[in-house]
Formats: structure tokens, C-alpha cells, sequence
């Protein structure tokens, strides 16, 4: 747990979160922030109005499915609708970004990703974009604090990679497993996340969890005041395996519906990340060990071409009906 406000403030103790924030990266990849000064009547604001959604008819939230925004991938999913690691996940969501007016350059070229987003008529899609406008100064800061933990200058990821940064939101509901996680499904099922860093609110019901680096599965506390931030392939790329892309999973036990509430704060699209030079040396690269068997570090294009191609796996049908292919 760490709190952030520092960071914020531009206090006296930001070098101090950032060696927080360093080691956290480190050793596990995964840590929590309190300190980040967003109020939580937005918070309430949108899981009340995103379950009053998930409670509708699936008739009802077929209306702004995901297949109707196209290529922008915007909108609801049902229950097995996504795949993780080749197995339907059992949860609902939705999908959401920033917005792109149609005259957008990657809307008018059919980039994938880009968009307008797709909203239910009534208060969720400006509960949503209120969560997101709160975030973003968050995330803009956690980007700093990594900066500093690296040795870079504050400014860094904004200078770099993330001046025009690729931002994702996620609803995710999940149905409860009251079977204490011996039934095979899974929310979702294991995986690490594509971009820089995640910032996750979650509902009281828990169910996340994270391998360690032994192998053991370990709970996630959950406490909607408390926001759970890891990082991506990304910044384990950026810097060689020495920060962790940390394999999580979800199974919601808690005997009620949960809800998770992840934005992901990714570098720019056409950004192509590169390994720092780091003064010590880096772990072996682990990608045998990885849940896809693939090796993040060797990955060469751009951040777009990477998110897509993820994307794609994710919704195989989709992406099919989308690009023809």
C-alpha cells in the first residue's frame, strides 16, 4: 500500500513514493495507492449506474453491443463473449475509450480502437467518462513516479511514449461461483495486461488474484476507496524483465454479482518502445515461463500493431467480422 499524495502535490516526499513504487514494480509488479484524492461519490456514482445496466434484459443491452461500433470496439460483451488464453471468461462488460469525432485521422482510416464510444441511453456513460477524467491526473502522476524510480526525468513517459496516450476502459461483471473456486471457469482466466499501467477500482466482493514470482496465487484485498495499479508488457519490455508483467486471474466466490472498474494507460499508438539502458543487468528473459509462451521483450512494431493483435485474441469472432480476416 502506498499512498501517492506526495506525487500529487508535488511534495517534499515524491522521490520517496517513487522508490516505493520502484521496489513494488520490482518484486511483485502489482501494488495498491491510497492518497489519490479523487472523491468517492464518483466511484459510487458509476457502479450504481453500471449495475442498474447489467441488470437489464440482455435484449436490452444488445442495443449498443459491441459489433455495432465496429472497428472503434466499443460497447457491451455477454458472458463468454471474450476469450482469455483460448477459454471464454465468464463475465459480461463493457468497452470503452477515449472519444474520436468521426473526422479523427484513425477513425477516417478505420484504425482499430478508435472511435466514439457506445453508451447505453441514460446516466452510465457520463458516470463513466466523470471516472475517467478523475483517473487520468492519477495516472499522469504513477507515470511520474515511475519516471523518477527509473532514474529518468519526471517528464519521460510524456516526452517518449505517452504524449498522445492509448487509453482503455473496462466495466467488467461477474456472476457469482459459489463453488470456493473448484468449478473450472473462470472470470477470467490467467493473463498479463498489454500497456504501462493499470489502475483498477473494484467493489467490495474480491476474487483477484496474482501469481508471485514462486508461483504461488495470491487474494488481492478488495476495498473500493483503494485503487490496485500493475503494470504491463510494456514496461516490462521498457526495461528488460526488470520490472514484472505480473500473470493475475478473477474468480468471483463472494456469492454476489462483482464489479471491476480497469483503465489502462498505454503508450501512444504509433510509439515503438524500446529497452532503457539501465545500468545493472536484467533478469533472463522468462518468456517460457509466461502464460502465452511468448516473449514480450523480443516483440518489435508499434504499440498499436501489439494492442491489436492482442485484441483480436481476445474477440476472435469480432475481429473476423471487422477486418475480413
Amino acid at each position: 500500500m502506498i499512498d501517492i499524495a506526495p506525487l500529487l502535490d508535488g511534495g517534499v516526499g515524491a522521490r520517496s513514493v517513487a522508490t516505493q513504487i520502484d521496489t513494488a514494480c520490482r518484486e511483485l509488479g502489482f501494488f495498491r495507492i491510497i492518497g489519490h484524492g479523487i472523491d468517492p461519490s464518483v466511484l459510487e456514482r458509476m457502479d450504481i449506474t453500471a449495475r442498474r445496466f447489467f441488470d437489464e434484459p440482455e435484449a436490452t443491452k444488445r442495443r449498443v453491443e459491441m459489433p455495432l461500433a465496429g472497428a472503434a470496439w466499443r460497447g457491451w460483451f455477454p458472458v463468454r463473449g471474450e476469450v482469455t488464453s483460448g477459454v471464454p471468461d465468464r463475465k459480461e462488460g463493457l468497452y470503452v475509450g477515449l472519444e474520436h469525432p468521426a473526422d479523427h485521422p484513425r477513425v477516417l482510416d478505420g484504425t482499430p480502437l478508435h472511435g466514439a464510444n457506445l453508451f447505453p441511453s441514460g446516466d452510465l456513460g457520463p458516470a463513466v467518462m466523470a471516472w475517467v477524467d478523475a483517473v487520468m491526473p492519477v495516472a499522469a502522476a504513477l507515470m511520474r513516479g515511475i519516471a523518477l524510480g527509473l532514474g529518468l526525468v519526471p517528464n519521460w513517459f510524456e516526452r517518449e511514449l505517452t504524449a498522445d496516450p492509448t487509453v482503455l476502459f473496462r466495466i467488467f461483471h461477474y456472476p457469482s461461483m459459489a463453488d470456493n473456486g473448484t468449478a473450472s471457469e473462470w472470470g477470467v482466466g490467467e493473463h498479463t495486461d498489454y500497456g504501462l499501467l493499470t489502475l483498477l477500482a473494484q467493489d467490495a466482493s474480491g476474487g483477484l488474484q496474482v501469481r508471485t514470482p514462486t508461483g504461488e496465487w495470491i487474494e488481492v484485498p478488495a476495498d473500493p476507496g483503494v485503487i490496485v495499479c500493475n503494470i504491463g508488457d510494456m514496461l516490462d519490455k521498457l526495461t528488460e524483465g526488470r520490472y514484472r508483467s505480473t500473470p493475475h486471474r478473477v474468480r468471483n466466490v463472494s456469492g454476489a454479482s462483482r464489479l471491476s472498474f480497469p483503465l489502462f494507460f498505454d503508450p501512444s499508438w504509433d510509439a515503438v518502445v524500446t529497452a532503457l539502458p539501465l545500468d545493472d543487468t536484467p533478469p533472463a528473459d522468462d518468456a517460457d515461463r509466461r502464460w502465452d509462451g511468448s516473449s514480450v521483450r523480443a516483440w518489435a512494431g508499434t504499440y498499436g500493431q501489439y494492442l491489436s493483435d492482442k485484441v483480436a485474441r481476445v474477440f476472435p469472432e469480432l475481429f473476423a467480422d471487422v477486418t475480413g480476416r
